[in-house]
């Protein structure tokens, strides 16, 4: 049952990435580009399931350029 939902996980991941990278060059839009303020809600939504999905396989990309204390020894 826990590969399924990995399995489910690592599809709409992919799916989300798809729709960031947009191959179809604005052909498939959920919400125009062209409405103002919320034109973009769709492409941040997405990008939010994708950095999800990383953290769902302890991948934590929101903190990637944090800095990390030094150990002087």
């Amino acid at each position: 049952m826990n590969q399924l939902k990995s399995i489910f996980i690592i599809l709409i991941g992919i799916l989300s990435l798809l729709y960031i990278l947009n191959p179809g060059a604005g052909i498939f839009e959920l919400i125009p580009d062209n409405i103002p303020v919320i034109g973009n809600l769709d492409e941040a939504t997405a990008v939010l399931i994708l950095l999800s999905c990383f953290r769902y396989f302890n991948i934590d990309l929101a903190n990637i350029f944090k800095r990390k204390p030094r150990i002087d020894g």
